[in-house]
């Protein structure tokens, strides 16, 4: 988990020139970030939970993205708040989720 926080990291600060950059892409963030354990964008199951049509909350969503699950899922606590809203923001577009389909993905 550690090596692919780091490389996250790695490939985020070559994309973006920083962490805290004005303007970000939220998908590409995701990608660089998340896409290593949640595959497809977030839209399938990977070493992670899917996170299309997830029920928590966004509260829920950015303390697990700034503070991860030990054993679980790394911590990304140097995501300023922006980059993180934007990360719930891009998990929230993905889709669509009929309600009678939302799962409670990202449990994990």
């Amino acid at each position: 988990m550690r090596t692919a926080s780091i490389l996250a990291v790695t490939i985020l600060l070559s994309t973006t020139g920083s962490a805290a950059a004005g303007h970000i892409d939220p998908e590409q963030l995701f990608l660089n970030v998340c896409g290593f354990c949640h595959e497809a964008g977030g839209r399938k199951a990977g070493k992670g939970p899917r996170l299309m049509c997830t029920t928590r909350s966004d509260a829920f969503l950015a303390n697990r993205i700034k503070r991860g699950k030990p054993g679980r899922m790394p911590a990304f606590g140097w995501l300023d708040d922006a980059a993180v809203d934007e990360i719930v923001a891009y998990i929230r577009a993905l889709g669509p989720c009929p309600p009678a389909t939302r799962t409670g993905g990202g449990q994990g």
